[in-house]
Formats: structure tokens, C-alpha cells, sequence
């Protein structure tokens, strides 16, 4: 079984610099298309072709208030640090090495067990077993996987976009969700207010040097337009489901059974527990979900009976139903500046254990 500082360590020098610019590519790419679709609109449509003044006005204050925030959505999705396996996951070397020597995958089991039982755990392998990290060396929280782009485990993780250069887990994924619509309003204005333009210089009626500009403008808008409806559609729904990529592929195990609605609570709840409960800030891309990333309410059928340390963190709906409490200040700079407090080393969902344990599986 591999150390975990050596399986988590990442390569230094040239190779990892040139890792790094690459995975920059794809965030370059569409900051170019943003820059230059702003200088398309403002300057060769606004300035250089309508001719209307209130027109003009209306265009560029309507325009520059969805690209505000599109890109204010969009940098936080870049820049907001990714929630990480707290400190109290992290098994001690000594029952580390209990583990390594364990001779059968029951005993590892049980090693497992008793390490986790003050931990707010539902979530479980195939097998019912503590899922657990080899790399990483650590109890996985629920609904928390390995991203192996970024080398660790990630809180409530959704997915790794090359798109944002991050993992969309549970710190980011309001900002992701607010991207992707507001992108898809940004192309929705941009196509509706240069139709007519790009109609009369299809039609040779208006000449000018910023022809080309609109029309590419035009097309582009349309062909992001198409490809970011479904998918934002496809996360507003898994919004409203309370699942995850990952889960919505393959359903969480609670114990030995595996149920995709396991942390539904009905839409509104649902929609709360990613946008918040003030609906003042539900669009605005600054922090505002609920909980802490790492325990989170689970329907009655599968609230554990033994782990009562979740209780700290959450508040009764009824029903057996229980919802998170906001576990930082509600002030976003304090919430920024506690994040430090999520992190700790993380790993790979891979089996946890090195060929000849290979029975116990990771989820």
C-alpha cells in the first residue's frame, strides 16, 4: 500500500509547469472569445453601426449589466478554492498501519469502523463498507470524491471542468450554476439584439468594416446559446433532485442500499441548500449554501442510528427530515477566509487497498 504523501505528491519542475499552462488552454480560450465578442458588440455594433441613440443606450446598458455579472460568476467559479477533507478524516499513522497489516478485508472493515463511528457518516461502498481513500489516507465524508485532475478528494464534488480550470464541488457550484445562466443570457441578448443587423448584412442592405464582426457575433452567440440551454437546464434539474453529476450516474449507498433520492428534500429545500435562504442573494455570485460540505440531511430511512454526532449540525424539518445549518458567519470575507479549515490532503476513487485487498471498494 502506497504512502499517501508519496501517492498524493505531484511532480515539480518544467513537466509540472507545462501540466499546469496547459490545463489554461480551454480557460484562455473562451476569455478570448469573451474579449473579443466585447469589442464585436460595444465598439463595431453600438458605436460603429446603430444609428439610434436611445437604441444604442439601451444595448449597452443592458449589455454590460449581464456581462458584469457573467464574469463575476465566472471568476469565482475559477478562483474559489475547492472545499477539502478536514484534519478529523485522516486516519493516524498507527491505524494506518493496523490497516495495512490487516489480513482480510473483514478486519480492515472493522478497523475502518471503529476509526469512523464519531464521524457524521451515511454514506458506504457496495459492500457496506466505510468508504475510504488510499491516497489520501483518509475517511471520505459523504457525497465527497477524488478528482484525479486536481490530485485530491473534493467536498460534495459534481465534476472537474476544463472549461474553469476547477473542480465544481461544493464551494463553487452556485457560482458554476449562475455561469452557466448567465451565459446563456449574454448569448440570448447578444443574438436577439444583433438579429436585425445580421439579417440587413446578410442581405448586403448595410455595408460597413465591422460587417464580419456582427456576423460572426451572431453565429457564435447562437451555437453557445444552443449548447449551454441543456446544460443548464440538466444542473437546474439536478439542483431541484439534490444530486450530483456523479451521483445522478451512479446513486449514493446508504449502508447497503443504494438510493438516488437519498438526500432530496423536495425542490425548495433542495434549491435552498445550494442558493441559500436569502433570496436577495440567490443570484448574486457570492457564497450562500447551506452547511459546511461535509454532513448533510439525509431522508428518515437512512438518518444513521448510531452516529448521533450529526445532530450538532443540523436542524429538524419533520418528518425525519433534517436540513444544515450554516456552519461559518454569513458574512462572504469571513466565510473566505475560514476555508482553511476544510483543507487537508485527498486522493482517487480508486479501490483502497493495494491487488491483494482488493475486495474493498472505494464507494
Amino acid at each position: 500500500m502506497a504512502s499517501g504523501s508519496e501517492g498524493s505528491r505531484r511532480p515539480r519542475g518544467p513537466c509540472a509547469w507545462c501540466v499546469s499552462a496547459v490545463k489554461w488552454i480551454p480557460v484562455i480560450f473562451i476569455v478570448t472569445i469573451i474579449v473579443w465578442s466585447y469589442y464585436a458588440y460595444v465598439i463595431q455594433l453600438c458605436s460603429l453601426t446603430v444609428t439610434d441613440n436611445v437604441e444604442r443606450v439601451l444595448y449597452l446598458i443592458g449589455y454590460h449589466i449581464l456581462f458584469a455579472v457573467f464574469m463575476w460568476a465566472y471568476w469565482q467559479t475559477i478562483f474559489t478554492e475547492i472545499g477539502r477533507v478536514p484534519s478529523k478524516f485522516k486516519m493516524p499513522r498507527a491505524e494506518l498501519e493496523r490497516l495495512e497489516q490487516a489480513e482480510s478485508e473483514e478486519a480492515q472493515r472493522q478497523i475502518l469502523e471503529r476509526f469512523a463511528q464519531d464521524l457524521p457518516i451515511t454514506n458506504r461502498t457496495v459492500t457496506g463498507a466505510i468508504r475510504y481513500c488510499e491516497k489520501c489516507q483518509h475517511v471520505k465524508p459523504d457525497r465527497a470524491h477524488h478528482c484525479s485532475v486536481c490530485g485530491e478528494c473534493v467536498l460534495k464534488m459534481d465534476h472537474h471542468c476544463p472549461w474553469v480550470n476547477n473542480c465544481v464541488a461544493f464551494t463553487n457550484y452556485k457560482f458554476f450554476i449562475l455561469f452557466l445562466g448567465y451565459a446563456l443570457l449574454y448569448c440570448l441578448f447578444i443574438a436577439f439584439t444583433t438579429l436585425s443587423y445580421f439579417i440587413s448584412f446578410w442581405k448586403g442592405d448595410l455595408q460597413g468594416i465591422g460587417r464580419f464582426h456582427i456576423l460572426f457575433l451572431f453565429f457564435i452567440a447562437v451555437m453557445f446559446a444552443v449548447s449551454l440551454v441543456s446544460l443548464f437546464c440538466y444542473h437546474c434539474y439536478l439542483v431541484l433532485r439534490n444530486r450530483s453529476t456523479l451521483e445522478a450516474f451512479r446513486a449514493p449507498i446508504f449502508r447497503t442500499v443504494a438510493d438516488k433520492d437519498g438526500f432530496s428534500l423536495g425542490k425548495y429545500n433542495n434549491f435552498q441548500e445550494v442558493f441559500g435562504d436569502n433570496k436577495k442573494t440567490w443570484f448574486l455570485p457570492i457564497f450562500t449554501s447551506l452547511g459546511d460540505g461535509l454532513v448533510f440531511p439525509v431522508r428518515a430511512q437512512h438518518q444513521p442510528s448510531s452516529y448521533n454526532s450529526m445532530g450538532s449540525t443540523q436542524t429538524s424539518l419533520g418528518d425525519g427530515v433534517t436540513f444544515p445549518q450554516r456552519c461559518v458567519d454569513e458574512d462572504t470575507d469571513t466565510l473566505l477566509g475560514t476555508r482553511q479549515r476544510w483543507v487537508e490532503e485527498a486522493e482517487l476513487d480508486s479501490p483502497p487497498f493495494s491487488s491483494h485487498h482488493s475486495g474493498m471498494e472505494q464507494r
